[in-house]
């Protein structure tokens, strides 16, 4: 009896588990048996594999052919399989020897003519590799730059099934005629998702990021004070306030003056990406912070993840390390809106489902946008809104107070007068000049909670605030008193708290004051508290 293993990965969501492929011959009539709890994706791999095989100049052996994955217990799914069952069978068949291939992972999906083709989800699947004490990985040549990410790993990218083979048996390598220049690579057809391409605001940046400037926004200081704080501070943010104020514009420059993202976080955001088949072609890893803005039709499930089998990454998993932005947030459903609570204090996502139980990353920053009535309306002077009271007290209530308790900074966003726009000596700061500042805070408060693995002032919790870091005595003095008048709750407490201290980083502050505080509650509140708005104006 001929046998051989080799390795590959499955995906759990966006965590893979090494799988042991073996293939064993025996005298009989000739079958090909897959076993091991496969999907039908993988199921259909037989096919593949045999037409591969013989296309690409080896002999099919005619025997009886099982074929099993290993850990048996894990759901296995998609074509990635492919590469790891070829080339058991030819160990089996002793075209290649057996114990060459014992400590390689093979990662890849084969076409009919021997083609290696690529699959999403190559990052944590190496990754996956990496932790197992694997050294050798075999992917399709078009993501070699992508499993090459994990150090430590030897990577091989191979372009068909030809290649490998003489790789793996000293012969020449075979040389592949690449695709013809100007036309499409169809390689790459199975890296992307259809559907999640450009444009669409599931992932990455927006659209001509390169040219946002938040200089184009006009007026609105207390909102641009309130963005530049959650962004320092990683603070959730609620703008409230009628249509063509400039919420949208406000939150699509918020990525841009985040801190670009260190190795640990592109790894875990261009893992999340590749899952979801959403990596930018030519950029094996994102180092930039996610944008996604779903649109206001979506559902719990394409928010949170899930799909049929186990879950896949959703909206806030796409976010992570990003901005999640919630554009006509009172028009998103109740359930998929509360889905969010349990996200916005965790920072990851546990699914169940009866294929499994996943955890996917989810801690992003969420921006939410909401007109003040249905007609967007209510607020503006000079103009009067058709809608009843009752109209815009449900409407309002569309956003649960729990969901809005999380929320550390609400901004009233004003209507643009005529002379701001005409005012072009009054053009607000530049993108890069605040990124600077937010970037300075964001150092300050990383030297502060070194050791602590608390890296931004809103992981902070209230008790190690008040113990460890306290406020200047007596800054919390007005804080307090709205917590005894019920305008705060505990949670709200420390998360003007929280708020405060980045006040005090963005400007320059050892620890918050009553000045910090005010502004703080002022950005919680709406409530004016005769403080100056901008950042370290007279202070």
């Amino acid at each position: 009896m001929g046998f051989a293993r080799t390795c590959s990965v499955a995906l759990v969501g966006v965590e893979g588990v090494v799988v042991e492929v073996q293939a064993g011959l025996e005298p009989g009539v000739a079958a090909f048996t897959l076993v091991g709890l496969p999907d039908k994706s993988l199921t259909e791999s037989r096919d593949r594999v045999r037409a591969a095989v013989v296309n690409s100049g080896g002999e099919w052996p005619q025997k009886k052919l099982t074929v099993g994955l290993s850990p048996a217990s894990v759901p296995k799914g998609g074509s990635g399989f492919d590469l790891a069952v070829a080339c058991a069978v030819l160990g089996a068949a002793e075209r290649i020897d057996p114990r060459v291939l014992a400590d390689i992972v093979m990662i890849g999906e084969l076409g009919l003519d021997g083609r290696v083709r690529p699959v999403r989800g190559v990052l944590p699947a190496v990754l996956a590799a990496a932790d197992a004490g694997y050294e050798q990985v075999v992917v399709p040549e078009c993501t070699a730059a992508e499993a090459s990410l994990v150090p430590g790993v030897s990577v091989l990218g191979v372009r068909s099934l030809r290649q490998l083979v003489a790789v793996l048996t000293d012969e020449p390598v075979p040389h592949e005629e690449p695709e013809e220049p100007g036309r499409p690579d169809l390689m790459l057809a199975g890296l992307s998702v259809p559907g999640t391409g450009a444009g669409t605001g599931l992932g990455g940046a927006p659209d001509d990021a390169h040219a946002l400037d938040l200089a184009d926004v006009v007026g609105q200081a207390a909102a641009r004070t309130a963005i530049e704080v959650a962004a320092a501070g990683a603070h959730h943010l609620f703008l409230q306030g009628p249509p063509g104020a400039g919420k949208t514009m406000l939150a699509e420059r918020l990525p841009a003056i985040l801190p670009p993202l260190s190795r640990e976080d592109s790894l875990e955001v261009t893992a999340v990406h590749s899952v979801a088949g959403m990596l930018p072609p030519g950029r094996p890893m994102l180092d930039v912070a996610p944008y996604c803005a779903p649109h206001h039709s979506a559902t719990m499930q394409s928010l949170v993840g899930g799909g049929k089998g186990l879950a896949r990454p959703g909206a806030v998993s796409l976010a992570h390390r990003g901005v999640l932005f919630l554009d006509e947030a009172p028009e998103f459903s109740s359930q998929a809106l509360d889905s969010l609570r349990q996200p916005l204090e965790s920072g990851h996502v546990v699914i169940a489902r009866s294929a499994g139980v996943v955890r996917l990353p989810a801690k992003f920053l969420m921006v939410l946008a909401a007109n003040p009535c249905p007609c967007g309306r209510h607020t503006l002077l000079g103009d009067g809104c058709d809608c009843p009271a009752s109209v815009i007290r449900r409407y309002q209530a569309r956003l649960s107070g729990p969901l809005l308790d999380r929320v550390d900074l609400k901004v009233e966003v004003e209507p643009v007068t005529r002379s701001e726009l005409a005012g072009y000596a009054t053009r607000g700061e530049s993108t890069r000049t605040v990124a600077d500042r937010v970037r300075a805070a964001r150092e300050r408060a990383m030297a502060r909670l070194s050791g602590t693995g608390w890296r931004t002032n809103s992981e902070v919790p209230g008790h190690a605030l008040r113990t460890r870091w306290p406020a200047v005595p007596g800054a919390l003095d007005a804080a307090e008193l709205d917590l005894e008048r019920g305008f705060l709750t505990a949670r709200g407490l420390d998360r003007v708290l929280r708020v405060a201290w980045t006040v005090a980083d963005l400007a320059g502050h050892d620890r918050p004051c009553a000045q910090d505080v005010a502004l703080a509650l002022q950005l919680r509140t709406g409530i004016a508290r005769g403080v100056p708005t901008a950042i370290g104006a007279a202070r």
